[in-house]
């Protein structure tokens, strides 16, 4: 059979080396606990190194997001398209929150100040897969977060791809799983996320100067 690559366990070797399933069985844990109705279970299908299938399901919306490499992404059974908008003062833009006992506090406060005064409006779920599944329907412009783990965003790339999107690093890399910082939108908005965050991180905040001088 298949490898696997939980949230729980690990990785798990199977017999089948060229395969492996990335799987977070409640992306949105703290979401969950505190009864607020946006969680997924996000499955991908790894094939030797490429991701080639995701999906994300919705269990209190009963929406399943679905992509298979070359076939197109699905919202239950309707075409998923990321969204046009090219301004990113019309766009709405998702992102993650580094909480307590997680890194990047100072930065990410750097990165969205630079969002905020640029875009429509800045979005948090409290589920990476949610946002990914989210901006490959086109709800959200555009997505970035950093401090991921493989199974909180594998699913979402795929969808991501499959939906006429871009998703990169933050550095515009293919190495996402390996960083744990994404950047997602159609062509234009991730450019510009991408140029944006660039910015911010050569700007260090009040906080990062104080601790350097």
């Amino acid at each position: 059979g298949y490898g696997f690559l939980f949230e729980e366990r690990g990785a798990v070797n199977g017999d089948d080396q060229t395969h492996r399933w990335i799987v977070d069985p409640l992306d949105g844990t703290t979401n969950f606990l505190h009864s607020i109705p946006i969680f997924a279970i996000s499955i991908a299908l790894e094939r030797e190194g490429e991701l080639v299938a995701g999906l994300v399901y919705n269990p209190i919306t009963n929406e399943t997001y679905a992509a298979e490499k070359g076939k197109g992404a699905f919202l239950n059974d309707k075409r998923l398209r990321v969204a046009a908008r090219s301004e990113m003062g019309a766009a709405v833009i998702g992102t993650g929150i580094p909480h307590s006992g997680r890194p990047g506090h100072d930065s990410f406060l750097n990165e969205v100040r630079a969002v905020m005064a640029s875009s429509a409006g800045v979005r948090r779920t409290g589920s990476a897969a949610i946002d990914l599944a989210w901006t490959a329907a086109g709800r959200f412009d555009g997505f970035w977060e950093n401090g991921l783990k493989p199974w909180d965003m594998a699913a979402g790339i795929v969808l991501m791809r499959e939906a006429g999107g871009y998703v990169t690093d933050t550095n515009n890399k293919d190495k996402m799983l390996e960083t744990g910082g994404i950047v997602a939108g159609n062509e234009t908005i991730h450019l510009k996320l991408l140029k944006l965050l660039k910015a911010a991180k050569a700007t260090a905040p009040a906080e990062d100067a104080a601790k350097a001088g």
